[in-house]
């Protein structure tokens, strides 16, 4: 095995701990919407569509044979992050700001009307405000969790990108 082959493998394992690592972050906000009775609001919503859309296209680039289709898929992981980065940026200034709103009446038709919806309603569909306060976890909203996670994302795709492409 040549290094390049050793390099892409490296990203490609890193793709696959990232989608793990969205699905696993979907499965806690289920865990605390279902036992916990912490109700998703529309922005909680787009978050959840952003890491969903995160873990779908990490593990597609992961199988991906090539390097150049590996980067197409990292670029529409970094994207999705971005989209992620945006809802959650929104929603802790909401949350910073309780006077503001999320404009449930506004966004809720929009998010409910999105396909995934209908088919997972339990998994995406509104059933809450963005101000509502919850307990911190380890003293950061779950908002501000969010914004760390896609932050993360949106940084460490391209540079380990960087890192394995300039060393080829």
């Amino acid at each position: 095995m040549n290094e390049q082959t050793m390099r892409l493998n490296r990203e490609r394992r890193f793709l696959v701990l990232l989608g793990v690592i969205c699905l696993a972050l979907i499965g806690g906000a289920l865990y605390m919407q279902i036992v916990l009775g912490e109700a998703p609001c529309p922005l909680c919503i787009l978050q959840r569509y952003a890491l969903l859309l995160i873990a779908v296209f990490a593990f597609i680039g992961a199988a991906m044979p090539g390097r150049r289709s590996l980067t197409v898929f990292e670029g529409l992981v970094v994207l999705s992050a971005i989209g992620g980065m945006a809802a959650a940026g929104n929603h802790v200034y909401i949350l910073a700001n309780p006077a503001v709103s999320c404009g449930i009446d506004t966004l809720q038709p929009i998010v409910d009307g999105l396909p995934l919806a209908s088919i997972l309603p339990l998994v995406f569909q509104v059933d809450g405000f963005c101000s509502t306060p919850y307990p911190p976890v380890m003293g950061l909203s779950l908002a501000q969790w969010a914004l760390l996670a896609f932050t993360l994302t949106a940084v460490l795709v391209p540079l380990g990108i960087y890192r394995n492409r300039r060393q080829a």
